[in-house]
This record gives C-alpha cells, sequence and structure tokens, in this order.
C-alpha cells in the first residue's frame, strides 16, 4: 500500500463521499496496518504539492476558455473554539454541447469568505459567464468596465426552479397525505413551467451540434417561444403585488431578460449552468463525511484535488487509475511535457480531428468505390446485370454504407 496507491487511496477517499482520515486509519488499523491521522495527512499534503504542475495547467486550460460556468458552495473550516464558513468555487470549461474540440476541466478555488473580489480572477474582456445571480459578479458586467465587461448568461434551471417550488403539485400531494402544511398551488406557476420546459425540450434536440447549427435552429424554434413568453410574463406581473411569490419569481427573469435572450444569438450559450452545479455536487456530498477543513490549507489543498479528480471524471478517466500512474511517473517527467500527463487533454482534441479526418476518407474512399462499382456494371453483360437485379443484388450493396 506504500507509495502511489497509498497517495491515491488517501486522495480519492479524502475529497469523494467515503470516510475521512481519522476514519481510514481506523480502517486500515482493522486490517493490520498502521497508518496514523497524520501519515495521511502527510501523505494527501505531499501528493497535492507534487499534483501542483497539473493544476496550474488546468486552470489555464480553463481560464483561456472564451465561456465557462460558475458557482460557489459553503465549506465549514476550524477556525479558535468553532468552524467559519468558507466557499470553494468551481469553473467549468464543457464545449462538447456545441461540438468543440477542446477537452472538458472544472477548476476548484478555496476562499475563507464570499467577498467579490474572489470572482475577479475570472475576468477576461468578453467573456461569457453562465451563473446564477450572485451580487459578487456584478462588477464583472459592469458595462464601463475597462477593456470590456465579462458577458452574463442567464440559468433557465434557477429560473424555472423558483416557478417549479410554486407549482409543485406532486409535493403538496405528498406533504397533504402526511397532513403537512401545504402551500398553495399557483396555475400561473404551472403555465411558466410548461412554458420553459417547451424551451428545454428544443435544447435538448439540439445539443452537440455545432454553434451555427444551434443559433439557426435556436432562431427558428426558441426565439418565437421566448418573445411569447416575455409578453405572458409582464401581463401576469401586472396583475400581481410586488411582495407576491409569483412576482419575484417573474421579476427574476424580466430584470436580467438580457441574459436570458442571450443565447438566442450565441451557439457557444447553454440555457442551463447545470455544468457547474454538477461539478460542484461533489462537495456537499464529501462534506457529510470529512464534515469540515481542519485549516484553509486543507482547504486549498481540497480544491487542487477536486480540480484534478473532476476533471478526470469529465474526460470519463477513473481518477484513482489515473492518480497512481500520474504519482509514480511526474517526479521524473520531464516539465516541458507535462501536459501529457493530464486526463486525455489534448487527447479529445487530437480524436476529434481525427474523426473528422476519418470521416472525409471514408467518404473519398467509399465515392471511388461507387464509381469504381458502376464502371464494373456498365461493362457487365447484359444477362448478368439482369441476373444481378433480379437477386436484389445492386453496386451499392456490395459495398459498405459510407457514413452519413
Amino acid at each position: 500500500m506504500g507509495g502511489p496507491q497509498l497517495s491515491r487511496h488517501a486522495l480519492v477517499r479524502e475529497v469523494r463521499p467515503a470516510p475521512a482520515l481519522n476514519r481510514q486509519a481506523e480502517r486500515f488499523a482493522r486490517e493490520g496496518v498502521a497508518l496514523s491521522t497524520s501519515t495521511l495527512a502527510d501523505r494527501v499534503g505531499a501528493a497535492a504539492f507534487a499534483l501542483m504542475p497539473l493544476y496550474r495547467r488546468i486552470e489555464t486550460h480553463v481560464l483561456d476558455a472564451t465561456r465557462i460556468h460558475g458557482d460557489d458552495t459553503t465549506v465549514p473550516v476550524m477556525a479558535k473554539g468553532k468552524t467559519d464558513t468558507a466557499r470553494l468555487w468551481v469553473y467549468v470549461r464543457d464545449d462538447r454541447p456545441f461540438a468543440g474540440c477542446d477537452p472538458p476541466a472544472a477548476l476548484f478555488h478555496y476562499s475563507r469568505d464570499r467577498r467579490g473580489e474572489h470572482p475577479r480572477r475570472i475576468w477576461r474582456p468578453g467573456r461569457i459567464l453562465q451563473a446564477d445571480a450572485y451580487g459578487g459578479y456584478n462588477e464583472l458586467y459592469a458595462p464601463g468596465r475597462q477593456p470590456a465587461p465579462v458577458i452574463e448568461a442567464g440559468c433557465f434551471a434557477h429560473a424555472r426552479r423558483k416557478f417549479f417550488e410554486l407549482a409543485d403539485v406532486e409535493g403538496a400531494a405528498r406533504r397533504r397525505s402526511r397532513g403537512e402544511h401545504t402551500g398553495m398551488i399557483y396555475p400561473i406557476a404551472l403555465e411558466a413551467v410548461q412554458r420553459l420546459d417547451a424551451l428545454f425540450e428544443i435544447e435538448r434536440g439540439i445539443n452537440g451540434k455545432t454553434a451555427a447549427e444551434r443559433v439557426a435552429l435556436r432562431q427558428e424554434r426558441s426565439a418565437p417561444l421566448m418573445a411569447d413568453l416575455h409578453a405572458w410574463l409582464t401581463a401576469q406581473l401586472a396583475k400581481l403585488s410586488r411582495s407576491h411569490d409569483l412576482a419575484k419569481a417573474i421579476g427574476y427573469m424580466l430584470r436580467r431578460w438580457d441574459a436570458f435572450t442571450r443565447f438566442l444569438d450565441d451557439g457557444r450559450i447553454c440555457i442551463t449552468n447545470n455544468a457547474a452545479e454538477r461539478a460542484l455536487r461533489c462537495v456537499p456530498l464529501g462534506r457529510k463525511a470529512w464534515l469540515f477543513c481542519g485549516s484553509d490549507r486543507g482547504g486549498q489543498r481540497a480544491a487542487v484535488l477536486y480540480t484534478l479528480i473532476q476533471t478526470a471524471r469529465l474526460n470519463d478517466v477513473d481518477p484513482q487509475a489515473w492518480l497512481a500512474d500520474v504519482l509514480a511517473r511526474i517526479a521524473g517527467h520531464p516539465a516541458h511535457r507535462i501536459d501529457e500527463l493530464l486526463p486525455r487533454t489534448g487527447v479529445r482534441t487530437q480524436e476529434c480531428y481525427r474523426r473528422r479526418h476519418d470521416r472525409s476518407i471514408h467518404a473519398e474512399a467509399h465515392g471511388h468505390r461507387q464509381l469504381h462499382a458502376n464502371r464494373n456494371a456498365a461493362h457487365r453483360p447484359q444477362g448478368q446485370r439482369s441476373a444481378d437485379l433480379a437477386a436484389g443484388r445492386s453496386a451499392d450493396l456490395d459495398h459498405p454504407q459510407g457514413p452519413a
């Protein structure tokens, strides 16, 4: 269990929904292996330090993107006689929805608080940020920011959630059956959910298409629905008091209408921030096991490990096997070839271009085969061609069909 295998085991177990280091030490003791919590913590710290070059490369890769997803969550951290509430921030680069070739990656940052200065690290002129309505991003969106502000893209999942909570018919029925108090179900909220679901249905059909194709289909199908939705929301808002829950849900969308309609003109934009929420889900799940960070340094290590493990998962790479391999090789690996150790970074791009090349070669080869078959058919005796037709054979069926 020594060397990279032990470090890999402690790393993945520490940040996944699994026993914390003290419970790992107890488990090892039951199996006859004497490992103290401090020994495991030292191995985690040493491994995180050794993996920092990979973390920095992923950081550069994510922050070079023209469009990223962002989100954050709370992390309890030990203080004097109590725990403070720190934050883990995640930024996700994932170009697969619009057929991008760059590999996906998730970048985590740790901070002791949620001040607006922390998102500034992701500022890049003209970058698209898909996030919730956290006020700390407003400085990045400011129109006067020089040389250019970050471009806000709204999250329809957040908007829909507000209406869904007011139209949760099934949830209300369950609470009623248990004798619990149920809030009022609003027909306006139910219709809002249905209107938004129509947009989600369109997005499911265009996922994976190129940005240009997505824009064309959105202009054709989604733009009329968005125009109708705006008119309908405005009409409903006029009927409600300002303090009504429905008015707040409607106002959330109307105040950010430019951000919500931006996807109609840019095929790179997704209509939800689910990519960031999925990447961040590992933190609250793991938090049930390890409960809190022991220090700020522990939170920073957690950000490094979450970055590596979640990036591996996004690229369909087994984190444990990959980490064991990397920890065994990284000490002697040339620094100028560090990208070779990333979980498929660069490989997806090569495969993407290789698939395109293979398709063009296949199509060209199929064309040559078709031409050759037609020439052979033209030179066959008339009787043989008649026999072929009678048997149901043709030049097209003699060769495998190329890709569409």
